[in-house]
């Protein structure tokens, strides 16, 4: 009896034992929040950044990566060589890579993917990162050339951005609606207004760095509010970039969350249509920037948090060049810069603002600050990204809008042909082609501070903050970026404490 007796507190023990293990076991999934969906999954064929913040590097990876300190790290590409002339890259790829749907990942698949990208018929959303291409070269599976019309030095870093992925040639046209990539998780589901999900990739290629997640949930949470009470809740684990700045001070003093600000390379600018009267007229556009208190705007728009800019760069760029200053807050030389171009009484005009907290509150800070100057602004919301992206974007159908521009480096977008702000400088577009096409680093930041230089004082944008990274996760979630030196949501490394 006593024996019996001896074996059932012993098997009690050992079940209480193994259950206070498995309670203490971390968990394996992962709820993170985003305000904005995505229209498709393949970001190689269009423009909002929201596709990467889903996809990069979580399901598609690319011949190289950017790390989370901005630095170009190897990826598919295990190495690479680069001729002495700068014209020739020879990149040695990794072998035995399998995209999701096994097919095989090799320089055939390498060069569709480039091809793809840089073809005639591309919607690639950075095609004109592969015009410097001349010819690609697959000498043998584990080996891609890549020639070149001229040197590039940035050429390296635009392969590492989530336009310029790898895809599979059988997969490719598909990737819209259920992408498929080489990363460490997999497309699962998607269901329309609500969630993306994906799952552990059990046959990754790079065994060696396994993710310790088995499945993540991408939410898309677009009001303030919302985000906050799901985080709360604990509905989601983490908003990497929360939409109420006003509410962020009470998650940083709540010991379940960390709250860490961190650096971004959203630049928050008003694009205004050059190619429109009144907005043709430089006086204007500059009477306009100069109606503008950056610093009340930053405080009524994002509680404080942000960065005034002069130009269409970061401070957390190579080569930034503090140029606020350029066109400071001056109501009364607005005024007479307004008189000047011939509207002492001001004018009227329409913003088209999409649908995001920081872009409305930022047009209403605006709408009457421009008052002042007799400028009357009506705000017309406008449904991002499919309505937006299809009238300012595509249709150049507006007069002035709001956005946050989100790609590093991408000053060049106003030497583009066709690009939506109408800006037209020769000048500008030379300068922009000698950084392209130079070698070392010193000269091509020297090119990128004329080309600051110039948008400041021709002012084709209004340029006001940069937008912090406002992260707010559960405070056992440990990986998560805290800066975003290019947007992500790169949740490989991530991991729940016990």
């Amino acid at each position: 009896m006593h024996r019996i007796a001896g074996r059932l507190v012993l098997a009690a023990s050992i079940s209480l034992g193994a259950l206070g293990a498995a309670q203490a076991a971390p968990r394996t999934d992962l709820v993170l929040g985003m305000s904005v969906e995505p229209a498709g999954l393949d970001p190689t064929v269009a423009a909002p950044v929201a596709i990467g913040q889903v996809t990069w590097q979580n399901l598609f990876e690319g011949l190289v990566r950017i790390d989370r300190d901005g630095k170009v790290q190897p990826q598919l590409a295990r190495s690479w060589t680069i001729s002495q002339d700068g014209r020739t890259y020879t990149f040695a790829l990794q072998t035995g890579v399998a995209f999701h749907d096994g097919e095989a990942f090799d320089s055939a698949a390498a060069k569709f993917a480039l091809d793809r990208a840089r073809g005639e018929a591309s919607t690639n959303p950075q095609k004109q990162f592969y015009s410097v291409i001349d010819t690609i070269e697959t000498p043998d599976a584990a080996t891609l050339v890549l020639k070149l019309k001229q040197p590039a030095g940035n050429l390296l870093y635009w392969l590492g951005w989530p336009a310029s992925v790898m895809v599979g040639p059988k997969s490719a046209e598909t990737d819209r609606t259920e992408p498929v990539g080489t990363g460490p998780f997999r497309f699962k589901s998607w269901t329309k207004g609500d969630r993306v999900v994906l799952e552990k990739n059990p046959s990754y290629w790079d065994a060696a760095n396994p993710s310790s997640l088995d499945t993540v949930t991408f939410r898309f949470v677009g009001d303030p509010q919302a985000q906050v009470a799901a985080l709360q809740s604990g509905g989601l684990h983490a908003f990497p970039e929360l939409s109420a700045p006003e509410l962020f001070g009470a998650f940083a003093s709540d010991p379940r969350f960390a709250a860490v600000a961190g650096n971004t390379e959203l630049k928050v600018v008003a694009g205004m249509n050059n190619a429109v009267k009144p907005f043709d007229d430089i006086r204007v556009r500059q009477a306009l920037m100069m109606a503008v208190d950056r610093a009340t705007l930053i405080e009524g728009a994002y509680s404080g948090f942000g960065q005034a800019i002069g130009s269409h760069y970061t401070p957390n760029d190579p080569g930034y060049v503090d140029l606020t200053a350029v066109h400071p807050y001056d109501v009364g030389k607005a005024k007479a810069l307004l008189t000047e171009a011939g509207h002492p009484d001001g004018f009227a005009f329409t913003m088209k603002v999409p649908q995001m907290p920081y872009a409305i509150r930022s047009a209403e800070v605006m709408q009457a600050m421009f008052a002042e100057i007799g400028v009357t602004m009506t705000i017309a919301p406008t449904e991002f990204p499919a309505k937006w992206v299809s009238e300012v974007l595509k249709g150049k159908d507006y007069e002035m809008t709001i956005v946050a521009h989100a790609e590093p480096l991408d000053i060049a977008i106003y030497a583009r042909p066709d690009y939506y702000f109408g800006y037209e400088n020769p000048a500008f577009n030379e300068v922009i082609a000698k950084a392209d096409a130079a070698s070392d680093e010193a000269t091509r930041l020297q090119f990128y501070g004329e080309a600051q230089r110039m948008l400041a004082a021709d002012v084709p944008a209004l340029y006001l903050f940069v937008m912090p990274k406002l992260g707010v996760w559960n405070a056992k979630l440990n990986g998560l970026w805290v800066n975003e030196p290019i947007p992500s949501n790169d949740v490989t490394d991530v991991t729940w404490s016990e």
